[in-house]
């Protein structure tokens, strides 16, 4: 068994009052701000099966990243989480320990209730 288990995190920004582009601008300014974070891994989802004409640049899907981190840094992702997405609408797959947990927030509350969702769901 690996001694550095991680938890994966896919955040999708989905605002509806946001065109592709503006998602996807969304996207890439967060990814920016995690990059910092020495404990994070990120990185652009890749698009599997990329439609003719398809916007998403380099075959990325568009206002979505990835985000990994070991068990041990959870809880400060989650914060940072908390501080910069609270107020927008997204919705954040986590996957632990061969389970996946999706839920999705338009606001803040809702988003506070999702990263607890995903606290609960990465502790068991």
């Amino acid at each position: 068994m690996s001694e550095k288990l991680s938890i994966k995190f896919t955040i999708a920004f989905n605002d509806p009052d946001l065109n592709s582009e503006e998602r996807d601008e969304q996207a890439q300014r967060f990814m920016a701000e995690l990059k910092q974070m020495d404990e994070v891994g990120v990185d652009r989802v890749l698009d599997p099966n990329p439609p003719e004409g398809n916007k998403a640049i380099g075959g990325m899907l568009v206002g979505l990243l990835t985000a990994e981190v070991s068990v041990t840094n959870v809880q400060k992702l989650m914060g940072f989480l908390g501080d910069r997405l609270g107020g927008k609408p997204i919705e954040l797959t986590v996957e632990a320990n061969g389970k996946k947990l999706t839920v999705k927030a338009h606001s803040r509350e809702e988003l506070e209730a999702a990263i607890k969702a995903a606290q609960d769901f990465v502790a068991t």
